[in-house]
């Protein structure tokens, strides 16, 4: 008969693993890997509780198993295989940010600054700052670890003889100052031999170098705090040329190296240094005459200068709780009563927004434009990154505009008057028998000139209404320009025969009709045909031609005559300007508008003019407008 001890545990646990070496190592390995793929899927924040668990569950089991059964379940090694796992996890995924971060860093930092180099910078800093103080010498060091400085740029101004013997011990008293200055981190300045300064030149508190200057004259209160901000520009300098020479290593170890550390702190301190710079870029919006603000793509304003607060009718602390749609609001109109489609049209399509904004209670005219900012560093990628506002005051503008429009309404009246009495009594004197012959050629001069003087105050008075900005009254119809062509050929036959010139068309097949207005077209051929007329020589062909071009079609008028110099070509389109060629005198029949003419009708039809010459072999002037 069995005993009582037969069915108690044993005295000493059973070793789980003299059991099954494999399967404790497959429960280890197990474990390890569950919570090493825990940590990594959902990291350390959102799982640590499920590990806290797991850890007192394995405590618990164990425990259990020992007290109990009496069978060690090897919760220490599983704690131990566990805890190394999450351990090794962690730091991959740490290490895996670290390269992450180091990448960001140096690709940042390295982007594309100034080409200027930092020597070069630096000496031109030294120039700009001898305009201020009277300089005898300066240099300028650069401090590295080793508790060493090295020249790296240097400037000589209207000082001693560089010859004094007493060169070497002022050097040495010098390079004293700069420790010194490198110690405190403050300038240091003696007059025991003249006045030397010595500034520590320091970015976010670390010393990048020291400015050692010689002066003609003591250092005032107001030109130690020049020097300090100046400092501080070489400083930047100096660690963007440091960093851009220190060439990184292995990224994939920086996470385990001092100098990898050292050098994503050289970066940071470059970007911060890119930053200052760029507050200096942004700052000078604020003292153009016109209104900015700039504001980013979520809306805020990042910067909205004093000109624009005035127009708006703001301070600098209301609109720093502001959004772009609230600074639009005040900008308001019965043409501008929507800012927020024009500011969805612009982001949608990248086309600027631009609009006359009249403010009569406030007799004030103001030009809004809302323009899309891309970035353009690196230049392929033109990604958008904020919104511009451009605001600008027109009152005195429209208000010159309408005394212009004023006088020209009054030549159009006060001169035409007088010149058609003039002109109408002139003709009559011209056919009257009875005056004798020297006064009937004066009077045909006074009835020619008046005539010259009435065709220059038309062509003058068509010119001006063209620039003008309210061009409504121009009316654009389907034309076919070859039909304008061959009427313009017909009225001016007689012309050309009198002057024996052959005028002739070449006219195209299906020519598409073009949008324009068919008084001002007209006009525009005939002041072209008109000029081929006059400057030909007799016997000589004048060919006008019409052609479709793509989406447009061309009107070319050519002819055989003196041609135009080539340092003409451009200006002949100008007001009045009238070409002057060796050995002729200036044509007084001509008034220098009908060129001008000929180019602001074009353009106000969205074409352009053209001309191909050569001097004593005739001119090619050609217009082009879009087809329908």
């Amino acid at each position: 008969m069995p005993s009582l001890a037969t069915f108690l545990p044993p005295s000493s646990p059973i070793d789980l693993a003299s059991v099954n070496d494999s399967i404790v190592a497959t429960t280890l390995v197990v474990f390890a890997l569950a919570l090493s793929l825990t940590l990594n899927r959902f990291g350390l924040r959102r799982c640590w509780r499920w590990i806290l668990v797991s850890v007192v569950a394995v405590c618990g089991i164990g425990a259990a198993g020992l007290f109990v059964f009496n069978v060690d379940l090897v919760p220490i090694p599983l704690l131990f295989s566990g805890g190394l796992s999450l351990l090794l996890t962690q730091i991959n995924r740490l290490w895996f940010l670290d390269r992450q971060l180091a990448r960001a860093l140096f690709h940042s930092s390295a982007g594309p600054n100034n080409s200027i180099g930092a020597n070069a910078r630096l000496l031109s800093g030294l120039k700009l700052l001898n305009t201020v103080l009277p300089l005898s010498e300066a240099v300028v060091f650069r401090y590295d670890e080793t508790d060493s400085l090295e020249p790296v740029a240097r400037f000589k101004g209207a000082g001693p003889n560089s010859q004094d013997p007493r060169r070497n011990s002022v050097w040495r008293e010098g390079i004293d100052l700069c420790q010194r200055a490198v110690a405190s981190g403050k300038l240091e300045s003696q007059t025991s031999s003249g006045t030397n300064v010595a500034v520590p030149l320091l970015h976010e508190s670390e010393t990048a170098g020291v400015l050692l200057i010689r002066l003609a004259s003591e250092l005032s209160v107001d030109d130690a705090s020049l020097l300090e901000a100046v400092g501080s520009q070489f400083a930047r300098n100096l660690e963007r040329e440091s960093f851009s020479q220190n060439q990184a290593g292995s990224q994939s170890l920086s996470y385990f190296s001092q100098s990898g550390s050292k050098r994503k702190i050289d970066a940071l301190n470059v970007l911060k240094a890119v930053t200052v710079e760029q507050r200096c870029e942004a700052s000078t919006l604020t003292h153009i005459d016109d209104g900015v603000a700039i504001a980013y793509l979520d809306g805020t304003l990042a910067l909205v200068n004093k000109t624009l607060l005035g127009f708006a009718g703001l301070d600098s602390e209301r609109v720093s709780t502001m959004d772009v749609f609230d600074l639009l609001n005040k900008f308001r109109t019965d043409v501008f009563d929507e800012p927020a489609i024009a500011v969805r049209r612009v982001l949608q399509t990248g086309d600027e927004y631009e609009g006359e904004l009249n403010f009569e209670p406030k007799n004030q005219i103001l030009n809004l434009r809302i323009s899309l900012l891309r970035d353009r560093q690196p230049a392929t990628t033109n990604t958008p990154i904020g919104i511009a506002l451009y605001v600008k005051d027109m009152t005195s503008t429209k208000e010159y505009e309408k005394l212009k429009s004023d006088m020209i309404s009054l030549m159009s009246h006060e001169l035409r008057t007088p010149l058609t009495s003039i002109n109408g009594f002139a003709e009559l004197l011209t056919a009257d028998e009875t005056i004798p012959p020297q006064a009937r050629e004066f009077v045909s001069i006074i009835a020619n000139e008046s005539q010259r003087m009435s065709r220059m105050i038309n062509t003058f008075l068509s010119v001006t209404q063209l620039q003008r900005k309210d061009k409504q009254e121009v009316l654009k119809i389907p034309l076919r320009l070859d039909e304008v062509v061959r009427e313009t050929i017909m009225s001016l036959q007689p012309v050309a025969k009198k002057k024996r010139i052959r005028l002739i068309e070449q006219p195209a097949h299906r020519i598409p009709p073009v949008a324009a207005d068919k008084g001002l077209i007209t006009q525009a051929v005939k002041n072209l045909v008109n000029n081929a007329i006059k400057y030909s020589p007799e016997r000589t062909t004048v060919t006008v031609s019409t052609a479709l071009e793509a989406e447009a079609v061309r009107v070319c008028v050519e002819d055989r005559g003196f041609g135009i110099p080539a340092e003409s070509k451009e200006r002949v389109w100008d007001k009045f300007y009238r070409v002057v060629r060796e050995g002729q005198e200036k044509d007084e029949e001509s008034t220098g508008l009908g060129l001008s003419f000929v180019r602001e009708v074009v353009e106000q039809h969205g074409g352009r003019v053209d001309l191909d010459s050569e001097e004593g072999r005739g001119s090619k002037f050609s217009f082009t407008l879009p087809r329908l």
